[in-house]
């Protein structure tokens, strides 16, 4: 932030009635003038608002008024949009919808900056607004940025349906604290590693050679410990583990293939696998995981 001091090339205060005021932000009354980034743009506020709801600028104000005067124009580092958007929210003004994951964090950079709880507790609202629901990871990693425990655990399960291991999730990744990070994978393995136990304990077969309960004919259950394997893959690439209910115990040709296994006597054919209650006990087992990090 400069005052117009610092810089020549900058209006003088003299010339304050000819700038390029914001319609919203232009009342003469208001004694103190913000210009936008490249001072392309002004804005009019009051000093009591701006010493009410900044810290910022309540410090700054509380300094000799030999070196800051209510006269002065003071050039920020923000350009219009961003300042449009939070002088709004600290005026009680309407303001559009945060649409995009760069503005969300470009305006929780500035309302950090100048110390405004007002706008940051909407901000930190607008996390979970479904027009920024298409990258859960950084929104993830703005709320463990901030502390924000009930958005972070929120968040952290709609990563879910991702797989983070995939390179395109990896910038977003970078964004995140250690400790964050390690949550998150720790969420996602001990999903994929918690159906794993469930699937090798009872009910579920142990998947060794055994023989027919029917006729004792020696069977073997290849077909499960291969559905298996494609249960516990699909759980890595999606671990909110929804495809593996809807869509791949109906259709995948390793679940096929298990619902047809038989017994090899051909006076006996009992099938092996009762899919139905195969798929409500593999539900539940999905459904005790845990949802969110800790």
């Amino acid at each position: 932030m400069q005052l117009e001091s610092d810089d020549e090339n900058y209006p003088r205060s003299s010339s304050l009635l000819s700038l390029n005021y914001h319609p919203d932000f232009s009342s003469p009354d208001a004694n103190v003038v913000l210009a936008a980034k490249d001072a392309k743009v002004y804005f009019r506020i009051h000093s009591h608002t701006l010493k009410t709801v900044s810290g910022f600028f309540r410090t700054m104000y509380s300094l000799p008024q030999s070196k800051v005067t209510f006269a002065d124009i003071m050039y920020l580092d923000e350009d219009a949009e961003i300042l449009e958007r939070l002088f709004s929210m600290v005026c009680g003004l309407p303001f559009h919808d945060i649409e995009s994951h760069d503005l969300l964090e470009s305006l929780l950079f500035a309302a950090e900056k100048y110390d405004m709880p007002g706008p940051m507790s909407i901000l930190r609202m607008s996390l979970l607004t479904p027009a920024l629901d298409s990258d859960p990871i950084r929104l993830y990693s703005s709320a463990t940025r901030y502390n924000w425990k009930r958005e972070g655990s929120i968040l952290s399960n709609r990563t879910l349906p991702l797989n983070i291991h995939d390179k395109k999730h990896q910038n977003a990744l970078r964004t995140l604290s250690t400790d964050a990070l390690l949550d998150l994978i720790t969420l996602h393995r001990d999903r994929r590693e918690g159906l794993k136990e469930c699937l090798d304990s009872p009910p579920f077969v142990s998947g060794d050679p055994s023989r027919c309960i029917q006729c004792e004919t020696p069977i073997n259950y290849t077909t499960w410990r291969e559905l298996k394997h494609r249960i516990i893959t699909e759980m890595d690439q999606r671990p909110l583990g929804d495809t593996i209910l809807d869509i791949g115990l109906c259709t995948w040709p390793e679940a096929a293939a298990c619902w047809r296994a038989a017994c090899s006597n051909e006076g006996c054919k009992r099938l092996l696998y009762d899919r139905s209650e195969t798929m409500r006990v593999i539900r539940e087992c999905i459904e005790k995981l845990p949802k969110t990090i800790n």
